[in-house]
């Protein structure tokens, strides 16, 4: 939540949005929109915006980071959905295979207006990488501040066979450069996702009558079925509507270890690993794994068993980390309470995390010297 150089961001980003005016002929599109093609930025661009409601946010005032995470998702996904109906061949709807780790700069709050800006920045032959922003406004005052950024990975789904990947049509690049880099950022998320995928660790269920402030004592899970409301239009489950589940297992076992209000922080990179079909019944499953003096690491694992294909099994669908902040009565950060680990397995994921939190606390540090 530290909001150091978002100022910035912010101005770019409003001055950005205001400058977009619906046409005449093309509802939401720029006024120098010429064709409605491949090259056409109405195709490589979205934005999606909407007040925040009480049911949004938690008893604090607190909009709950799985709302925010599930508008990423959505204007990805149509942003995407559109481009990749841009090309003659089969309809598609583009399905959330990743999102890269994401921090939560800004709090935000019941009543605030929240706009998500999504770009195309990046395509292969079967995926596209859309790039998020999100602005919260203060309809009282005007105020403006950057709430999130988040990149995403998505892959076109066939209407006709959910199953079969459709190519993706090539965007243009405003370098050469811009290309490279954004093939690097292709090729690291894809060799994240396989190792990821190949850690199949299952969710242990937590010893009886656990101890206060361990792992067993906060870990929690919740057990929903996929119904209609949960899926699009060929019967899989929105990536936003996953993760808004993921948040809020990751949101009670945050509570239950320090009892007081809490936030997201930050998500590492979620993986999609197979799909999540309608019918489903999905178990989520949230876990301590690592805590420092100001915030807590928190895995989630989202397992589907189908009730009506039994012989499909039960699966691994999602995984990530979360991590979320204790806050006072003023949204100030508190000291969290240290976690009692029990056994080497416990040891050996705490350790993990640790790497994980030193890595991010570099990467930010890095992140505020090159602003300066």
């Amino acid at each position: 939540m530290d909001c150091t150089g978002a100022a910035d961001e912010v101005d770019k980003t409003v001055a950005a949005m205001e400058k977009r005016k619906p046409s005449q002929s093309q509802p939401g599109c720029m006024d120098d929109c010429k064709d409605v093609g491949a090259g056409c930025e109405l195709v490589k661009k979205f934005q999606l915006s909407r007040v925040m409601l009480p049911d949004d946010a938690n008893i604090m005032g607190n909009v709950h980071g799985g709302i925010i995470l599930k508008m990423i998702e959505e204007a990805g996904s149509i942003v995407g959905t559109r481009h990749c109906n841009t090309q003659n061949g089969d309809r598609c709807l583009a399905a959330l295979v990743r999102v890269e780790k994401t921090e939560f700069l800004s709090p935000v709050f019941i009543g605030e207006v929240v706009h998500v800006s999504a770009e195309i920045t990046y395509t292969s032959k079967h995926s596209l990488e859309v790039q998020v922003k999100v602005i919260a406004e203060n309809i009282l005052t005007g105020a403006k501040k950057l709430a999130n950024k988040a990149a995403l990975w998505y892959v076109p789904c066939s209407l006709q066979n959910v199953d079969k990947i459709t190519e993706v049509p090539p965007i243009e690049y405003a370098s050469a450069e811009k290309e490279e880099e954004g093939r690097k950022r292709y090729e690291a998320q894809k060799i994240d996702r396989m190792e990821t995928k190949a850690r199949g660790e299952e969710a242990m269920p937590p010893r009886p009558n656990p101890e206060r402030h361990t792992v067993g004592f906060s870990q929690s899970s919740l057990i929903h079925l996929v119904g209609p409301s949960d899926c699009t239009v060929v019967d899989f489950v929105y990536g936003g509507v996953a993760m808004k589940l993921m948040d809020e297992v990751a949101g009670i076992v945050a509570a239950r270890h320090c009892n007081t209000n809490i936030v997201t922080a930050s998500v590492d990179a979620i993986n999609f690993h197979r799909k999540i079909r309608k019918g489903c019944v999905v178990t989520v499953t949230g876990r301590l794994t690592f805590v420092s003096n100001r915030s807590m690491e928190i895995e989630v694992l989202v397992d589907a068993d189908s009730l009506m294909e039994k012989q499909i099994g039960k699966y691994r669908a999602v995984s990530a980390f979360f991590t979320f902040i204790s806050l006072d009565k003023e949204n100030k950060p508190l000291n969290v309470p240290p976690l009692k680990i029990e056994g080497d397995d416990e040891q050996k994921r705490f350790e993990e995390g640790k790497s994980r939190y030193l890595q991010n606390k570099a990467r930010r540090l890095a992140e505020k010297e090159r602003q300066q």
